[in-house]
C-alpha cells in the first residue's frame, strides 16, 4: 500500500509540474506576442518620426528659399524707391 501511495505521489507531482510548465508556456508566448506587438508599433512610431523629421526639414529649406526671395524683392524695392526719390528730386531741381 505504502509503494502505491508513493508511486500516486510522484505521478500527482509529476502531473502538477507539467500543468504550471504549460501554463508558463502560455504566458511566455503571450508575453513574447506582446513584445512583438510593442516592437511593431514601435518601428511603426519611428517610421513616422522619420518622415516628419523630413517633411520638417523640407519645409524649413522652401521657408528659407521664400525668405531670400522676400529679402531680394524687398532690397529691389528699396532700390526702386531710392531712384524714384533721386528723379523726383531732379525734377524739381529744374
Amino acid at each position: 500500500m505504502s509503494k502505491i501511495i508513493k508511486v500516486t505521489a510522484v505521478a500527482l507531482s509529476l502531473a502538477m509540474l507539467s500543468g504550471c510548465t504549460g501554463g508558463m508556456k502560455q504566458q511566455v508566448e503571450a508575453a513574447q506576442a506582446a513584445a512583438a506587438e510593442a516592437m511593431a508599433k514601435a518601428n511603426a512610431a519611428h517610421s513616422l518620426a522619420t518622415k516628419a523629421n523630413t517633411a520638417a526639414s523640407e519645409a524649413a529649406k522652401s521657408a528659407s528659399e521664400a525668405q531670400k526671395t522676400a529679402d531680394a524683392a524687398l532690397e529691389c524695392c528699396n532700390a526702386n524707391s531710392q531712384k524714384l526719390d533721386r528723379m523726383f528730386e531732379k525734377a524739381m531741381m529744374k
